[in-house]
């Protein structure tokens, strides 16, 4: 997992191999609520609008998220593309960053296995604060959440 910075956008970059055919992993993925299961508890993540059983483009989601201990975001996002069994791209409508482009990336290995491959741009708010909230906060908050969810998969994919 790696964040690289570039024209005050920050990317994110992860990968994780799971042991199930792409097609069960687009359908555990391609489930809006299945999201909570892979976002550490203490975020207080909650989905409050209704969502569909699949991710479809134009399905605008609706979440609270705890930012710091006692403070909750409102967050919406669209999912803006999908491809069936190959890819799925959310982006923030209003919330806590000044943009978010979340890829989904899907890829059959070989072995059977699926490679889960995650791509997310972002930019913060408040220029100069913005960055500090990066180097102090963000950037360790986010690489919890997806080391958080590389071990939740591990257990419940690979074991």
């Amino acid at each position: 997992m790696v964040i690289k910075q570039h024209s005050g956008i920050y990317t994110l970059y992860a990968e994780q191999e799971l042991n199930m055919p792409i097609n069960e992993a687009w359908d555990f993925f391609s489930v809006p609520e299945n999201l909570a299961k892979i976002t550490p508890q203490e975020m207080g993540f909650e989905i409050t609008s209704d969502v569909a059983s699949k991710a479809y483009t134009g399905q605008i989601i609706t979440y609270k998220v705890g930012l710091l201990p006692l403070i909750k975001a409102s967050w919406v996002t669209e999912i803006t593309h999908v491809e069936e069994g190959v890819y799925f791209v959310d982006e923030q409508r209003f919330g806590p960053y000044k943009m978010w482009h979340h890829e989904h990336w899907f890829e059959s290995l070989p072995n059977g296995n699926t490679l889960i491959k995650d791509k997310i741009s972002y930019k913060l708010p408040l220029g100069v604060l913005g960055k500090l909230a990066q180097i102090i906060m963000v950037k360790r908050k986010l690489i919890g959440i997806f080391s958080f969810r590389e071990k939740i998969l591990t257990q419940k994919f690979n074991s």
